[in-house]
């Protein structure tokens, strides 16, 4: 099979009909042998009626239903996991995104040699309170991530070589950076298409304010676990010694200008009255147990299902 499309949603059945037929009519035009995966993730409208009744007539579309909304990441991984061909292709139910852009994806993917293309909308249909959080996160994750040559991690239309989304797994708030995923997985070859966007045509949107403090903390953890995953002594054991040995050497110095100061015969307060020392004292606690927590997460790691997991790309 040439491509999948997955569409997760929620609460969108004004335009899941337009949607799926104008799929079709592009994957039709370009000869391409395809499957449409629309993920219900726990709608309270007529989405999943829809859906059955878009079954009946496209052999090509399937669906799933969660029993409650748990959120896009968790639609995707599971989109993902039921997806079957050479290309996945992302988009939102929304028609925001035109599915008009699949064949260029597809042909940047499988014969240009991109492992994931990302949408860039470069001009949005959106309102400012949207758009500025966005270029805000989009700037702070390029940072972090070291991707470069992405403006819109956040965009809902993208295309993907299937070993990516066999690969990687999406909870939490992550579907915002799946590119990050994917290169702390070992796919180099990112890239950015300039797409169209429209104005929402049915609805409103089913995102607010709240996400975007999600999203910096996921962000936070992909970090982590990508860069430390497998080694958290690396991380907690530097800055735990650091931390301990300058409450150490605080509380040394203290100690020897109090001998010097009796040696002297010169008054000098405690030790223990000055607030540096309990500074000191402060430093060598958090030290030593950020130095237990990296020991800690060292041994679980150790003896996880997951330690020795590693994702080949080829075998000869």
């Amino acid at each position: 099979m040439d491509i999948s499309v997955v569409i997760p949603l929620y609460n969108e059945e004004e335009s899941l009909p337009e949607l799926t037929d104008w799929i079709r009519r592009v994957m039709l035009s370009n000869n391409f042998s395809y499957e449409i995966i629309l993920v219900d993730d726990g709608s309270t409208d007529k989405s999943w009626k829809i859906i059955q009744d878009l079954k009946k007539s496209n052999e090509q579309i399937s669906g799933i239903k969660f029993r409650r909304n748990y959120g896009k990441s968790a639609a995707l991984n599971v989109g993902f996991a039921a997806t079957q061909g050479d290309v996945v292709i992302t988009m939102d139910a929304d028609l925001q995104d035109s599915p008009d852009e699949i064949p260029e994806l597809y042909d940047r993917i499988m014969n240009k040699g991109a492992d994931l293309v990302s949408g860039w909308k470069q001009k949005r249909y959106d309102p400012l309170t949207k758009t500025l959080p966005t270029k805000l996160f989009n700037s702070v994750t390029r940072s972090v991530s070291g991707i470069d040559n992405l403006h819109d991690f956040n965009c809902g239309l993208k295309a993907y070589r299937k070993d990516v989304v066999k690969s990687i797994e999406v909870y939490g708030e992550m579907h915002r950076y799946i590119p990050v995923i994917a290169k702390w997985a070992g796919f180099k070859n990112i890239q950015e298409q300039v797409v169209q966007h429209y104005p929402r045509k049915y609805g409103t949107t089913k995102f607010g304010p709240g996400r975007f403090v999600k999203g910096f903390l996921d962000l936070m953890s992909i970090f982590f676990v990508g860069k430390f995953g497998k080694r958290p002594m690396h991380f907690f054991g530097p800055v735990g010694v650091v931390s301990f040995l300058i409450g150490f050497f605080i509380t040394i110095y203290l100690i020897c200008e109090k001998l010097m100061s009796i040696a002297n015969g010169t008054v000098y307060r405690n030790v223990t009255d000055q607030p540096l020392f309990y500074l000191s004292l402060l430093a060598i606690m958090i030290g030593t147990q950020l130095f237990l927590t990296g020991f800690i997460a060292e041994l679980l790691s150790r003896n996880s299902s997951e330690r020795n997991k590693y994702h080949i790309e080829s075998v000869i």
